[in-house]
């Protein structure tokens, strides 16, 4: 009757066990669909945004001419050249005021959310050099400006605007790391229930477990003898457990290595030794109890 008690016990655990991994499964699935749902989003957000910059850096352009005294030439396509770094290009020569051209740039770009850390430089067309160049920041105090009040000689300008990656890129990364979290709460609870299904052969029941004249209570993490009792740790535990099923059979180190260690991700030689001298040393309360070690295989609980 107990016996049957215990396993209707533990199948009732394992069904609890099952429907909560279930809905962790759903919830994870949710929210992945959520995330590409969401990444779907944001990758049409991204097209417009882009779209409407580079509308706002043709509008740079064209303000630029007029400021020049040019009202009749073109400003050419605006040339990505990178992920976030642009170019203006004009059709004839311009001259420009660096001050004019600093607030030109800074009062269109104000309209777009994602620009608020860029670098300006005017590199002359024949040789790519600086001409010109300044930084604005979000933090004002960042500003970097140069050479105010210096009108530049008319020639062939290329306007190169690089701005700081923000926004959606950022949203992106940080959506999916946000989920990490929940995915590795996820799997660490799947993976320390398969760990104990794994030292625990399938049908077997855990309770009061007899050695010699010592009580182990694998749920408790106890050893109990003539009333007095003391406690193991996890490790112990899991160790004198798989011992404990298999009495008076000699266990491989490789085995025992791979039960308890393997899935931590590091396996150390000696910590093994070690737990199997902490064992030994409670197991000392009854002497007919002994972890014996098998020369070149491993170690064998023997229960004389």
């Amino acid at each position: 009757m107990h016996f049957s008690r215990n396993l209707f016990s533990g199948k009732l655990k394992y069904l609890f066990g099952l429907i909560v991994f279930l809905f962790m499964a759903v919830i994870c699935v949710a929210l992945l669909r959520q995330f590409a749902f969401a990444r779907v989003s944001m990758e049409d957000s991204d097209d417009f945004a882009i779209a409407r910059r580079e509308v706002l850096l043709r509008r740079i352009g064209h303000e630029l001419l007029l400021q020049s005294g040019d009202s009749t030439s073109r400003v050419l396509p605006v040339k990505k050249i990178a992920e976030n770094e642009y170019q203006i290009r004009f059709e004839n020569d311009l001259t420009f005021q660096p001050d004019s051209l600093m607030n030109t740039t800074q009062r269109l770009l104000a309209k777009d959310p994602l620009a608020s850390d860029y670098v300006i430089n005017v590199l002359n067309c024949g040789n790519s050099s600086v001409a010109y160049g300044y930084a604005i920041s979000k933090n004002k105090k960042d500003d970097i400006v140069a050479c105010i009040g210096r009108r530049q000689p008319r020639a062939c300008y290329i306007i190169n605007i690089k701005f700081k990656p923000t926004g959606i890129t950022t949203t992106k990364n940080g959506y999916l790391l946000g989920s990490l979290p929940f995915l590795a709460f996820i799997g660490f609870i799947f993976f320390r229930s398969v760990k104990l299904r794994r030292v625990v052969p399938s049908g077997q029941n855990i309770g009061m477990l007899t050695l010699g004249s010592v009580l182990f209570d694998a749920k408790k993490r106890q050893l109990t003898i003539n009333g007095n009792t003391i406690d193991l740790t996890a490790t112990e535990t899991r160790v004198l457990l798989i011992f404990a099923l298999s009495p008076n059979e000699t266990i491989e180190r490789s085995r025992l290595q791979k039960e308890i260690w393997e899935d931590e991700g590091v396996i150390v030689g000696r910590s093994l030794d070690m737990f199997i001298s902490k064992l030994r040393k409670k197991l000392e309360i009854d002497s007919k109890v002994k972890i014996v070690n098998i020369r070149g295989k491993g170690y064998k609980l023997d229960l004389s």
